[in-house]
C-alpha cells in the first residue's frame, strides 16, 4: 500500500500529493492495482485536512492515475481486470442503498461454494434449465418457509419467485392497474415506484408522513377524494425516511383500505434486518395485500431474487403469467442458491450479520453527524438528513459530489411538489468503515459551511 507523502515544492498541497503519487507509480514504489489508503488515513499521515486529500484524489483520477471502484475503494490504474475506461468521478459512494458486506461473510468464497453445492446435487444440472414462471416447487416452499418467520399463514401455492423487487412491483401493477389509475404512496417513496408510475401512465397521490411513516388520516382523505386503486407502503425502515410503521398505524391503514376497496402492495425488504418481528400487513389483510420480499437489502442485490406473496393461489398464477411475458423467470441458479441458504440457516445468519454491521456503521454516523438533524434506525443501512435553512438539497448533493462524496437529494424520492430539503445517505456501499468515516466527515464539514455561494468546495 502506498506510503503517503507530498512534494513540498508543488504549487499547492493537494498537487504535492498528486505529484508524489505519480512519481511513486513511475518509480515502481507502488504497484499498479494497489489500493490506496483511506482518505482520512492519508490526511492524518500528512497533517493536512480531508478536503485537501479529496481534491488530490479527484485530480489523480482526472490524470488517469487512479480509479474508484464502487464498494471496493480507490486503486492505482493498470490492474482493474478490464474494468476502467472512464474514471469514476465520485470516490466515496454513499448513494447506493445496498447492504454492507460483513467481515464474517466473504462473498468471493460464499457464492462459488454455494453454487458448487447446488450443481453437485444429483439433480443440480436441472438448475441450468428453464423454470416455471412461478418458480420451482422447491424454491417456492423454501420462500414460504423463510417468510413464515415474519408472516403467519404463508403457503407455497401463494408464493411466486421473481427476479428482484422491481420486476415484481411492475408485474403486480400491470395486473391491477390501468393507465390513469391513482396509486397512493408516501410523499417520499422508493424511486422504483416512481419509475413504474411513469412507465404505465399512472398517477401518484402523495400522502403526508411523519416520523412514524404514512399518516392514516391522509390515506383516508385520499380515498375519499381521489379513489386510489392501490396503496404502496414500505412498512419497516422506510426508504428514504427510515420510519417503521407502528402496529396501530398498520391496522388503521388496512381498515381504511378495506373500507374503500384498495389493494395494498407491502414492499418489505428491510424487515429481516430488524431484531424483533413486526406484524405485517400481509398477515393483517392477506386477501388484499401483495407482499414483496427481496433479498437485495438483507443479503446482496446480485442474487436478483424476490418472493411475492399473492392474496390467493389463483392470483399467484396470474402474476406468473405477467412475469412470463416480461422476465420469463427468476434466475434459477440463484434461486436454488437462496433455497440452499434458507435450508441451512445461512440466509438468516447473513441478515443478522448485516444488521450488526449496520449498528456499528450507524454508531459511526452518530459520532460524526451527531449535531445535525437526521433520522435513522440502528439496524438500517441508510439515514435521512434534513438540511439547515441555508442549504437546498440539490445544491448540497452537487457540492458533496464535487467534494468526492455521492448522496441522493430528496427530489429523487418525492411524489409531491416542493419536497423537503433533505438527503438520503447510504452507509452500506462503502467497502469499510474507514472510507465511510471519510465520506461522513466530508459531509459534516460541508453542512457546517455558512453558505453555498461558491461553486466548488474549498
Amino acid at each position: 500500500m502506498w506510503k503517503p507523502r507530498l512534494i513540498e515544492s508543488a504549487r499547492t498541497k493537494y498537487l504535492g500529493i498528486v505529484e508524489a503519487l505519480e512519481s511513486d507509480i513511475r518509480s515502481g514504489r507502488v504497484a499498479r492495482g494497489d489500493r490506496l489508503p483511506a482518505q482520512r488515513t492519508i490526511a492524518e499521515a500528512l497533517g493536512v485536512d480531508l478536503t485537501t486529500v479529496t481534491r488530490a484524489f479527484n485530480e489523480a483520477g482526472r490524470r488517469g492515475l487512479v480509479a474508484a471502484q464502487a464498494g471496493r475503494g480507490t486503486f492505482i490504474r493498470g490492474a482493474l481486470d478490464g474494468e476502467g475506461g472512464d474514471l469514476a468521478q465520485t470516490l466515496i459512494d454513499l448513494s447506493m442503498n445496498i447492504p454492507p458486506q460483513p467481515a464474517a461473510f466473504d462473498f468471493r468464497k460464499l457464492l462459488p461454494h454455494g453454487i458448487a453445492g447446488v450443481l453437485g446435487n444429483p439433480n443440480g444440472l436441472l438448475r441450468l434449465h428453464y423454470q416455471d414462471s412461478t418458480g420451482s416447487d422447491p424454491d417456492r416452499h423454501a420462500g414460504a418457509n423463510w417468510l413464515a418467520q415474519r408472516i403467519d399463514g404463508v403457503t407455497a401455492d401463494r408464493v411466486v419467485v421473481a427476479s428482484g423487487a422491481q420486476s415484481a412491483l411492475f408485474a403486480v401493477s400491470e395486473m391491477l392497474l390501468d393507465r390513469g389509475d391513482v396509486v397512493a404512496a408516501g410523499a417520499m417513496t422508493y424511486p422504483g415506484l416512481k419509475a413504474v408510475v411513469l412507465q404505465k401512465g399512472l398517477v401518484v397521490e402523495p400522502l403526508d408522513m411523519d416520523d412514524k411513516g404514512i399518516v392514516p388520516e391522509a390515506f383516508e382523505k385520499a380515498c375519499r377524494e381521489r379513489s386510489p386503486k392501490l396503496l404502496y407502503v414500505i412498512p419497516s425502515l422506510d426508504n428514504p425516511t427510515t420510519a417503521t410503521l407502528p402496529e396501530d398505524r398498520r391496522r388503521a391503514l388496512v381498515a381504511i383500505a378495506r373500507q374503500h376497496d384498495v389493494a395494498i402492495v407491502e414492499d418489505d425488504p428491510y424487515a429481516p434486518l430488524l431484531p424483533d418481528r413486526r406484524l405485517s400487513l400481509a398477515e393483517l389483510a392477506p386477501d388484499i395485500t401483495w407482499h414483496i420480499a427481496t433479498l437485495s437489502k438483507c443479503a446482496t442485490p446480485a442474487l436478483r431474487v424476490a418472493y411475492v406473496v399473492a392474496p390467493s393461489s389463483a392470483l399467484a398464477l396470474r402474476l406468473a403469467g405477467v412475469l412470463r411475458a416480461t422476465i420469463l423467470m427468476a434466475p434459477p441458479l440463484m434461486s436454488a442458491l437462496v433455497s440452499r441458504w434458507i435450508a441451512d440457516g445461512a440466509l438468516n445468519e447473513l441478515a443478522r450479520a448485516i444488521g450488526e454491521e449496520n449498528v456499528e456503521r450507524q454508531k459511526l454516523a452518530a459520532a460524526i453527524l451527531g449535531g445535525t438533524d437526521y433520522d435513522a434506525d440502528p439496524h438500517g443501512h441508510h439515514l435521512w438528513l434534513r438540511l439547515p435553512d441555508h442549504w437546498r438539497a440539490a445544491d448540497f448533493a452537487a457540492h458533496a459530489d464535487r467534494a468526492g462524496v455521492s448522496i441522493v437529494a430528496a427530489s429523487a424520492f418525492a411524489t409531491a411538489a416542493n419536497p423537503v430539503e433533505a438527503v438520503r445517505i447510504s452507509l452500506g456501499v462503502a467497502p469499510d468503515r474507514g472510507d465511510l468515516e471519510d465520506g461522513l466527515t466530508q459531509l459534516a464539514s460541508l453542512i457546517s459551511q455558512p453558505t453555498p455561494d461558491t461553486r466548488a468546495v474549498v
